[in-house]
């Protein structure tokens, strides 16, 4: 979701936040993590979490999945209800006491937890020191895969074209672009298409999709013409939110063309699947 409609208080002055500096990653790949599923994943696209634990356990770490687990919090946040998004927050910070990574199949809700949270609880120092401590151990998955685990995948399906699909806020807050076109890369019968609008926001945004359909309807319509055009076989995002608004677009204009979250991609074409 695009905090670049957050509805901010009249007057306010509202500024991005600074890009982030390199990130160092740990020597070695950690025995234990958590998983942030995401409210998107758990309700609509639940496969997309079983690959993900899948792929991490390919790689001999043990899952951990809070099952009082929600929201991040962005619907609330990106909407101007700050009371609302701080609550939902809270209650997420208490669910990762333990100090492994945390694994979020989702850039856009990654970003929430390693950016937003610290905007949230400026104001309250010892829940900051919290926040923060949470942010540097919050990785999209892709990024996980590629820089922690430091994966290499060797593809084991047919030959095909893919377009990825990298949603506007993850794409600048967590790269998930550069991540997941470098997993894509180790797959040697897997050729990625560039598409027009590639690094456009699909539209869904969350409760932008909601209160301004019309600017929403738009934007897909662009990003599903251009995935279309592309000559990919299969659309593939690490976020959702995207997927859920992209395949909908695609499906009511009866378009054979459909999406998939990277993850389920990637435990396919590793031979993970059966």
């Amino acid at each position: 979701m695009n905090d670049l409609f957050h509805n901010a208080a009249p007057n306010a002055t509202r500024t991005a936040p600074p890009l982030a500096p390199p990130r160092t990653y740990p020597p070695q790949k950690p025995t234990q993590v958590y998983l942030f599923g995401t409210c998107v994943v758990d309700l609509f696209y639940p496969e997309a979490g079983m690959d993900s634990i899948r792929l991490l356990e390919r790689e001999g770490i043990r899952v951990h999945f809070p099952q009082e687990q929600s929201c991040c919090g962005q619907p609330a946040y990106t909407s101007g209800y700050t009371e609302e998004a701080r609550a939902v927050a809270r209650t997420q910070l208490a669910l990762f006491a333990e100090p492994w990574p945390v694994v979020v199949p989702s850039g856009s809700c990654a970003g929430m937890l390693r950016h937003h949270y610290a905007e949230l609880f400026a104001d309250e120092p010892d829940t900051l020191r919290q926040v923060r401590d949470l942010a540097e151990r919050t990785y999209e998955l892709a990024e996980f895969l590629l820089h922690v685990c430091q994966v290499d995948y060797q593809d084991r399906g047919a030959p095909t074209k893919v377009a990825l699909h990298t949603s506007c806020s993850a794409r600048r807050e967590m790269q998930t672009h550069l991540h997941g076109r470098a997993l894509l890369g180790q797959l040697q019968a897997v050729e990625r298409v560039d598409h027009d609008h590639e690094s456009e926001c699909c539209g869904f945004g969350g409760t932008f999709s909601v209160r301004m359909p019309d600017i929403s309807g738009a934007m897909v319509a662009d990003k599903t013409r251009a995935l279309q055009d592309s000559g990919a076989a299969q659309v593939l995002t690490a976020d959702c939110g995207c997927l859920m608004n992209i395949n909908g677009a695609l499906e009511k204009q009866r378009a054979a063309l459909r999406g998939e979250h990277l993850a389920s991609f990637l435990w396919r074409r590793i031979g993970g699947a059966v």
